[in-house]
């Protein structure tokens, strides 16, 4: 679908032509970044994994659950577990479509540092259940930077090799590992590339990004990830949201999305103002991270909906006196939190320490 704009240019869909059928598109809407729960010894709470994500995957407008991404501590996780992650996450999800008569996909991250090593975990994900990777870029490029023809052909090796759909996880504009435009444009031509979750946050190109994507891959959708600018980035220009918040309160996340991607802004307002104060008690003004992460699953615990709030190291535990303050936060925006921050486990760090003292994350 083509329009023509007001200075008689054309060939360019238009944000209308894209926002009103998104709901008959199969990789737009609502996807969680999910958390994964541990128990104090940190080995991988399973049980609590699948009853977790069974809770979130069976929400109304949920399209996707997204598990091994920096949310649920990729980086701490070994190329097993998180083999075992998405297995567990996959039986979450099984479980929850038997119940609602849906058909929730399941989506596992990949990190790695070279193709091979990415086709493989590409090659895991899919054995243990998983219909699509969140390819991460290799995370050297951060420090030392990559050539166009190696950042693209690094996607196109691993969809030759994986055999499953990829979304590709744009970072940061200002890091050596965000994608130019005109590397994106090349990625979304390939037939297993399904979406982009789009992180450069950068918002001043936003739309034009947004656009310029469309009019070379109309097919393939464009999620934001930007927690805090997150109904902006859906009313510039959006398919759907990736973000870890859907994950904490997915309810609140569907209202939000759905209306703005409605284009009814009075709603997605109304929405927004409980959003917003729950994720300055999360992002703490800043952008998803370690920390939010942190005090995302400490929240969850709080309020009863999430079996521990155990963080792996190197994070150090929030001490009472931090969780005490999430709670606080909660209680002031009348979410009730029925779990005392005393009832903290004590961790594998803190079990070498005298008893009663709790390391505060730094």
């Amino acid at each position: 679908m083509t329009t023509s704009t007001s200075n008689g240019h054309a060939g360019r869909p238009s944000l209308a032509a894209h926002a009103s059928p998104w709901r008959n598109r199969p990789w737009s809407g609502v996807y969680p970044a999910t958390l994964c729960p541990f128990h104090p010894d940190e080995s991988i709470d399973e049980e609590g994994l699948v009853a977790s994500i069974e809770d979130v995957a069976s929400v109304p407008g949920i399209e996707g659950v997204v598990c091994n991404g920096h949310t649920g501590e990729i980086m701490s996780l070994s190329p097993v577990e998180r083999a075992r992650v998405t297995k567990f996450v996959a039986e979450g999800v099984r479980r929850a479509n038997a119940k609602t008569g849906r058909k929730v996909k399941v989506i596992t991250g990949v990190s790695a540092e070279g193709s091979q090593e990415a086709i493989d975990h590409a090659i895991a994900a899919r054995d243990a259940g998983a219909e699509a990777i969140l390819l991460m870029p290799p995370h050297h490029w951060l420090r030392f930077g990559r050539s166009s023809t190696t950042a693209v052909g690094f996607v196109e090796d691993v969809a030759a090799g994986g055999g499953v759909s990829i979304i590709v996880h744009q970072y940061p504009a200002w890091t050596k590992a965000g994608y130019t435009l005109a590397e994106m444009k090349e990625m979304v031509k390939l037939p297993e590339v399904v979406m982009v979750k789009m992180g450069t946050r950068d918002m001043a190109r936003w739309r034009y990004d947004y656009e310029e994507l469309k009019a070379v891959a109309p097919h393939v959708s464009i999620t934001t990830c930007h927690d805090e600018f997150l109904l902006a980035s859906l009313l510039e220009g959006a398919d759907g949201a990736l973000i870890g918040f859907a994950g904490f309160v997915p309810e609140l996340m569907v209202e939000l999305v759905h209306a703005a991607l409605d284009g009814d802004l009075a709603r997605a307002r109304k929405a927004g103002d409980i959003v917003a104060p729950l994720a300055r008690i999360v992002y703490a003004f800043g952008e998803p991270g370690c920390g939010a992460h942190q005090r995302m699953k400490a929240a969850k615990w709080l309020l009863g909906k999430f079996p521990s709030p155990v963080f792996r190291r190197p994070m150090r535990p929030l001490s009472t006196e931090q969780l005490a303050a999430i709670r606080q936060g909660l209680e002031a925006i009348d979410f009730t939190c029925p779990v005392d921050p005393a009832a903290a486990p004590l961790t594998v760090l803190e079990r070498r320490r005298p008893v009663g003292e709790r390391a505060a994350l730094v």
